[in-house]
């Protein structure tokens, strides 16, 4: 080959080397891209007990503030960390951890589902990844394998995109409960108080001890008016009925912030339901169209309420259809 040949083919070669070698620096000076969207959302831990935490959401509607309307609490052990309720986006539990990881280096082991609503449970699938126990009520399968849930999460990878997205999916529990039981971790001692059919197709709470501290899930809401939804409305305020509060040192709700009073903070969730329950009734009793029961009724308790405008007319019709069922019933 000619000396000129060889020239040219060497300058090639450390010249394709030098392209590679740049390539490859640039690629290990990259970050790493983002799997969660970053959550910009304000999210302050704040502390109830000696090993429980909470973040609370705002009180909106379900694509407001990122998806960040609904609370999420965890219990720190000597043996791991206990997770109640998951959020509303992956990206809002995966910024949730990093909230955890400042305050404990224990492993997050267990995560515990009040109930299968959307803003309660896109977050499951962050703690799936690291291994955790997902623990749900009975009633859980059958929202995952409705028309409802798959129609809900795409709403909601179009209203909470890029926090909801193609890759967010539902999480089926490794463990589900049908009746109350007892564990310990570490220190501690958590009691799953299975509620049944009330806010939700299967609602459950969780109390630990020795902090004495309740969570409620969306049995209970505190500072704005409850979301009705599907619920059971009867069933629901039974349930409050007989929901034990005494003794209890603070109580956390689904939404709003916690509570050292958890018998006057069941009272307004309370007093709303059966409110619904004796207007909506009396209607549906007196053959009154919906419209008509709905004008004359007297929400001035509850009209200054965070989220009466968006919710309370929609809760009200909800009652009022599921008390007309109730009369065919009888």
């Amino acid at each position: 080959m000619p000396t000129c040949n060889k020239i040219l083919l060497l300058a090639a070669l450390l010249l394709t080397q030098a392209v590679t070698a740049a390539t490859g620096a640039e690629q290990q000076t990259k970050k790493p891209a983002e799997k969660y969207a970053p959550a910009s959302v304000k999210m302050d831990v704040k502390k109830v007990s000696d090993h429980v935490y909470y973040v609370e959401g705002t009180a909106g509607i379900a694509t407001d503030n990122e998806g960040f309307i609904s609370n999420a609490s965890f219990i720190v052990t000597g043996d791991g960390v206990v997770i109640f309720d998951a959020l509303g986006t992956p990206s809002l539990a995966h910024k949730l951890v990093q909230k955890i990881a400042e305050i404990t280096d224990q492993p997050i082991k267990k995560v515990i589902v009040s109930h299968y609503h959307a803003d309660h449970i896109y977050g499951l699938q962050v703690f799936e990844e690291l291994g955790a126990e997902i623990i749900a009520p009975y009633g859980a399968q059958k929202y995952i394998q409705s028309d409802a849930a798959r129609e809900r999460l795409e709403e909601r990878q179009f209203s909470l995109d890029p926090w909801v997205n193609e890759n967010t999916h539902l999480v089926l529990p490794d463990t589900t409960v049908e009746k109350s039981y007892q564990f310990k971790m570490g220190e501690l001692t958590f009691t799953l108080n299975f509620m049944g059919k009330a806010h939700s197709d299967g609602d459950m709470t969780l109390l630990v001890e020795p902090d004495k501290v309740l969570f409620s899930g969306d049995i209970i809401f505190r500072e704005r008016i409850p979301f009705v939804g599907s619920a059971d409305s009867r069933k629901w305020l039974e349930t409050l009925t007989r929901l034990e509060t005494s003794g209890l040192t603070a109580l956390v709700p689904g939404h709003g912030p916690a509570s050292t009073d958890p018998r006057n903070t069941i009272s307004l969730t309370r007093r709303y339901l059966a409110y619904l329950r004796k207007v909506m009734g009396a209607g549906v009793e007196e053959f009154t169209p919906f419209d008509e029961v709905y004008a004359n009724a007297d929400w001035s308790e509850f009209k200054d309420l965070p989220a009466f405008a968006e919710g309370n007319r929609i809760n009200a019709y909800q009652v009022y259809l599921s008390m007309e069922a109730e009369l065919l019933e009888q």
